[in-house]
């Protein structure tokens, strides 16, 4: 193998392309980007970014005399729009050809748009671009009206309401992250936010959206109106395969991989946001769009490009801040039937996740100690019923 392009600028991208050097991988080696700039981290784009506390710079993955010292080859502003996997062919937007003999596909996901005809006055959050965009919207005393109570939206709210702005969520469950978590977990979040001056409307959908002088009106399905100075979505993400129709790898539900992250091209595999694969310690196929998945995928993709044949087992994990609390979770909360809360307070939450009377997930609230006990205790696939925090061994 002496020529492996990486498809996709992303942190999957990254760290596979770093890994490949690691393992002694010294032959061409190109990353290719649809954004313009160097690779960038991606979860502060809904926090420290929009607070004006960061830079775009500060947000880079590596600066660019890595790359160089690398000897990876930078293709920016450039996307990908199909394989010729006979030929060993990636033809990009630009017109050309790049040749390879390995391909990680690495190209994350797209936030989903909000199907309105005053679309382009609805800011989603996923590139820098869009965070860019946002942050000068977020004058204080303005009205946002943030449609989507997921993590993305929730942050933004909080942020928002930090920086002195009137903050309204619109959420169609009846409490914010309830589909993930339940109705306890989440009127402790929808307390949490409206102890911050966070208004919360859930139950209700968004019927319209129509621009307005000075801003836009959002009609709800419940027959509310709002005005608003910015609208903002967070209504998830949806998997970057457009570009493979017709190509000889197969996708569903992003790209579908064997548990070692290979795809249906014996040459090409997948990480990060993209790739679907059974995880072996759930036995379940998944794909997961957080932050260490893709780090750990990507390293792992690289491996088995060059040979290796691990499949790919792990436990995920993902955080998010909101206002002064810090949620860490371990797990799934995929196909849970049991959900126990361990702890509740105003300043702590603690809760457990069960499936077929095994533990499969874990959410710790400023409560860290916690965490690595669960991680183990979800590897080792646990009992349930033996997972409250009293009785776990302690983690090594």
């Amino acid at each position: 193998m002496q020529r492996i392009v990486v498809v996709g600028g992303s942190l999957a991208g990254v760290h596979a392309a770093e890994a490949l050097r690691e393992r002694g991988f010294d032959g061409e080696l190109t990353l290719v980007s649809a954004e313009a700039g160097l690779p960038y981290d991606r979860p502060p784009l809904s926090k420290e970014l929009l607070l004006d506390g960061m830079t775009p710079e500060q947000l880079l993955l590596r600066p660019a005399p890595w790359y160089e010292a690398q000897g990876i080859e930078l293709r920016l502003n450039t996307a990908a729009r199909g394989i010729d996997a006979d030929k060993g062919l990636l033809a990009l937007t630009d017109g050309s050809d790049l040749p390879y003999d390995g391909m990680v596909i690495a190209t994350g996901s797209a936030a989903r748009r909000f199907p309105s005809a005053a679309q382009a006055r609805v800011h989603v959050l996923r590139t820098l671009d869009d965070a860019l965009e946002l942050r000068p919207e977020l004058i204080p005393g303005r009205h946002l009206v943030m449609i989507g109570g997921g993590f993305v939206g929730l942050e933004v709210a909080a942020v928002a309401r930090g920086l002195g702005l009137d903050v309204t969520l619109i959420e169609g469950s009846p409490m914010p992250l309830a589909r993930a978590f339940g109705i306890e977990i989440g009127s402790w979040y929808r307390e949490l936010h409206e102890g911050n001056g966070v208004r919360l409307i859930c139950g209700s959908s968004v019927q319209s959206l129509q621009d307005s002088p000075g801003g836009v009106t959002v009609t709800l399905s419940n027959g509310a109106r709002l005005s608003a100075d910015v609208v903002a979505a967070g209504i998830g993400a949806t998997p970057a395969v457009e570009w493979l129709a017709g190509s000889a790898v197969e996708v569903a539900n992003g790209v579908t991989c064997t548990p070692e992250l290979l795809t249906s091209v014996p040459n090409i595999v997948a990480a990060g946001d993209v790739a679907a694969w059974r995880n072996p310690i759930f036995d379940e196929e998944m794909r997961i769009e957080h932050w260490s998945n893709a780090v750990d995928q990507g390293r792992h993709a690289a491996a088995t490009l060059l040979g290796e044949r691990d499949p790919f087992a792990s436990v995920p994990y993902f955080w998010t801040d909101q206002h002064d609390k810090k949620m860490r979770f371990v797990g799934r909360t995929v196909g849970a039937t049991d959900i126990r809360i361990e702890e509740m307070s105003d300043d702590k939450l603690v809760a457990t996740l069960g499936r077929d009377g095994l533990l499969i997930g874990a959410l710790c609230v400023c409560a860290p100690r916690h965490l690595a006990k669960y991680k183990v205790a979800i590897q080792n696939r646990t009992p349930w019923e033996a997972t409250d925090a009293t009785r776990l061994a302690p983690a090594n």
